[in-house]
């Protein structure tokens, strides 16, 4: 294997060590599936991704994206980190938009400022609704009480391009104490509960927030996800599709890893327009490294 460049940077983040670690490999067409899989459980990172070349293909640049465990067709954070790779290290210059070709999809991400601070947005395709779940059984699932899930709201399944179950949750005490029965989910999933589950509640531990989300994802080798950007990007869908705060159209600050002394900080943008809901999911990135992968 020859040498690549590669770099770590933190998605959803604030400030350096906090958001969704991920790291980025350039010119790495080279790579077998293996290899990048190997490579993907070495750094043990929710994501990594491997930037096929350096040259963009069909309008866009072309890219891989690995769990420690399995390649996926999307994930957010790795779209948003991997486009400011590509713009600041690659394109080396203020392009404002980057295509993204993944396996899923051509993903655009934009790029801007807002309240002072560089943000980067994805469009995400508009989500599927999926089968929902008895909250009885989700109760069992997560090791809570019946009694602390809105039920309000249906738990159901929705999809941008992984599909998650979307818990919602009365408190944040409920959230903290969601924790995931690994028998019962692996007996289940993925047919039941999908790809992950996101619970969600309206009480945060930042008041300039709106929601507190927790994901899991043991499926993918991920027992607890910092920063979720397909995981939020389903939850934008679920929002408007329930009307959770009375409308078709939301603007949110969410945030997550609080749990696992990651914070992170999300930004949903969504809104039904001719039967269809379109969902754009934002934040910051922050380069934290860049090295030579022997």
């Amino acid at each position: 294997m020859t040498e690549h460049l590669f770099y770590i940077v933190d998605v959803f983040a604030e400030r350096k060590y906090a958001g969704n670690q991920l790291a980025v490999f350039r010119n790495a067409g080279d790579l077998a599936d293996d290899e990048m899989q190997q490579i993907a459980r070495e750094m043990n990172f929710s994501e990594t991704t491997f930037i096929l070349s350096d040259a963009p293909h069909d309008g866009g640049y072309d890219v891989r994206i690995f769990t420690p465990v399995a390649e996926v067709p999307f994930a957010g954070h790795p779209t948003l980190g991997t486009a400011y790779i590509i713009r600041h290290e690659i394109i080396g210059k203020n392009a404002e938009q980057v295509n993204l070709n993944l396996k899923l999809k051509r993903i655009p991400v934009t790029f801007g400022q807002e309240e002072g601070r560089s943000m980067l947005w994805m469009k995400q395709k508009s989500p599927d609704f999926g089968d929902t779940t008895d909250p009885a059984s989700m109760a069992e699932l997560l090791g809570l009480a019946v009694e602390q899930i809105d039920t309000r709201f249906p738990i159901q399944a929705v999809s941008t391009g992984l599909w998650f179950a979307i818990v919602p949750l009365k408190d944040l005490e409920a959230v903290k104490q969601s924790r995931v029965n690994r028998d019962r989910y692996f007996a289940e999933s993925r047919q039941k509960h999908e790809d992950g589950i996101l619970a969600f509640c309206p009480e945060t531990y930042d008041r300039r927030n709106d929601l507190n989300v927790r994901v899991f994802v043991p499926f993918y080798g991920i027992e607890e996800d910092p920063a979720t950007g397909s995981g939020n990007g389903c939850l934008a869908g679920y929002l408007v599709k329930h009307r959770y705060w009375g409308d078709t159209k939301i603007d949110a600050r969410v945030e997550q890893g609080y749990e696992i002394d990651r914070p992170s900080l999300i930004r949903l943008k969504a809104e039904r327009q001719q039967g269809a809901i379109d969902v754009h999911v934002g934040g910051n990135v922050v380069m934290v490294a860049k090295g030579q992968w022997l």
